[in-house]
């Protein structure tokens, strides 16, 4: 069914950063509108985060849009193919994710739990750990 009307009930978000997080930019629109439509109620920055950007009606409409300043980044994953134009826009970025799905596999195939690897606070402690030994 085509989504007929996008409306944004949320919170007021004026002078505020913005992550939109949605599974895929296929034509954009959906992200487009919503991106134009917290600028005009006075979003500061606006950063779309697609799980797969598939851009498949291409990247004139988004290069356009971050001309025009209704957008700041796209960052999605590295998990799909991505059109070779994108590796040559300032405002897409690709997350490196192909180390987290082989700790994914791995723990499957030994049957282990994943919690581990969902709850990110004992990977923060080293991290900080290891910023705090140097």
């Amino acid at each position: 069914n085509p989504i007929v009307a996008h409306e944004y009930l949320g919170n007021p978000v004026e002078g505020k950063d913005i992550i939109v997080a949605d599974d895929i930019i296929a034509t954009g629109d959906s992200m487009l509108h919503l991106a134009k439509e917290l600028k005009e109620k006075g979003a500061r920055r606006i950063i779309m985060v697609p799980t797969f950007a598939m851009f498949t009606e291409g990247i004139e409409r988004f290069n356009k849009a971050y001309e025009e300043g209704i957008f700041d980044a796209v960052v999605s994953t590295n998990l799909s193919y991505t059109l070779p134009e994108l590796d040559n826009v300032e405002w897409f970025a690709k997350a490196e994710l192909s180390k987290y799905i082989a700790y994914i596999v791995s723990a499957l195939n030994h049957n282990a739990s994943l919690s581990a690897l969902l709850d990110p606070h004992e990977k923060i402690h080293e991290l900080l750990n290891k910023h705090n030994n140097k």
